[in-house]
């Protein structure tokens, strides 16, 4: 990165959920001073209602084989991030390879779920099809009247609340400055070259570089060169979390289902999730959200009408046009880097994301074409 003796840091992140986090984490332990700036509580957005899933597997779509390798990527480093986070910053970030199973309510789901093994077997994915009785034989807690099931070994889940408590400690101790409440309210650029931000308060910090990873609030961002800026909205998902007082035992796998999914923690408490809704900023909770999510899980896993209610909550998930994060160096602003727009699949890709827009802080070219800035900025060819 290049000197700048005016410089109040190299690099300022606008961002404190796990994306915003890991890139800070990272940055430092390759020597950067790093100052980062959240709008609100760290990981007090998307990151606090995601359920923490890492399940490429389960969530590949054969027309986005590029996200599939990157999800596969991110996934076969979740391993030693979470043992190295972990350590680090002394904090247990529960991260359980607990498998997943997609199970089929009825003849049609069951029909479908044929064509889902199909596509994920010809993507050459491990995936194993389940009869009923094979399906509740692993998972008692089943209704049974399920038609069918796939099973994915190697589905994983982690807290994601714990997880931004740990890499708050870890940013700490490799020396990030967090600021939360500071809301950035400009980018500050002169002559297509980033020079830092400015806070809501008229506060300018110079910056040898900027990283947005602000999720679906980029779009609020002040001073960026039109040629710079791109489609970016917001996906409401509402989510409920649930105890049961017997303790663990009712789930140990991830249950996927159509129209949501209940992801055990292993200690009793379980997220079910979560509705796709097109309203904009709206994070209300709906009774009409929350009864959909209540219906279809209590098909599948009828046990779960037992469980306490522990919270309700609705967030908002930052998507692109193709559904696909932006990462990486900017063509059209010179020290500005993208980390937005990962959709469903921000904590699976946090490992990834941070590895590659380090790299690239670091001068290096690192992120696929498929998810470079230059695809979406209306820079002129």
């Amino acid at each position: 990165m290049p000197q700048d003796p005016t410089a109040t840091c190299d690099v300022a992140v606008i961002g404190g959920g796990v994306i915003g986090l890991s890139i800070a984490w990272r940055a430092a332990q390759r020597g950067c001073s790093v100052r980062l700036y959240e709008r609100g509580e760290l990981g007090g957005g998307a990151s606090r209602v995601a359920a923490g899933m890492l399940a490429p597997v389960t969530e590949a779509d054969p027309g986005e084989r590029a996200l599939l390798e990157l999800g596969l990527r991110s996934a076969r480093m979740w391993p030693s991030f979470a043992a190295e986070l972990a350590e680090t910053a002394a904090c247990d970030l529960s991260l359980r390879r607990c498998g997943a199973l997609v199970v089929a309510r009825d003849d049609d789901e069951a029909r479908a779920l044929e064509r889902e093994l199909a596509l994920r077997l010809a993507m050459g994915l491990d995936v194993e099809r389940l009869l009923p009785t094979a399906a509740r034989k692993r998972e008692p807690a089943l209704t049974p009247s399920v038609r069918l099931a796939l099973a994915v070994a190697s589905d994983q889940a982690v807290d994601p609340r714990a997880m931004v408590v740990a890499l708050a400690e870890a940013s700490r101790r490799a020396g990030v400055a967090l600021y939360t409440h500071a809301n950035v309210e400009r980018i500050s650029c002169e002559r297509a070259k980033i020079r830092g931000l400015q806070l809501a308060g008229g506060e300018i910090v110079a910056a040898r570089a900027v990283v947005i990873a602000s999720g679906a609030w980029t779009g609020a961002l002040d001073g960026l060169p039109e040629a710079a800026r791109f489609a970016l909205r917001p996906v409401k998902g509402q989510i409920m979390r649930l105890r049961d007082p017997a303790g663990p035992g009712l789930l140990e796998r991830i249950v996927r289902f159509d129209g949501g999914y209940l992801v055990p923690r292993g200690d009793g408490r379980y997220v079910l999730g979560a509705t796709m809704e097109e309203r904009g900023f709206d994070t209300s909770v709906t009774a009409g959200g929350l009864y959909e999510l209540l219906r279809d899980a209590g098909e599948v896993v009828p046990g779960i009408h037992e469980l306490i209610v522990e919270e309700t909550a609705a967030g908002l998930r930052p998507a692109t046009p193709d559904n696909a994060p932006v990462l990486g160096r900017s063509d059209a602003l010179e020290g500005l880097h993208w980390a937005t727009g990962h959709h469903r699949n921000g904590i699976l890709l946090a490992p990834v994301t941070a590895e590659l827009v380090a790299a690239e802080l670091d001068g290096r070219e690192a992120v696929p074409a498929s998810f470079a800035a230059r695809r979406l900025e209306k820079v002129a060819a």
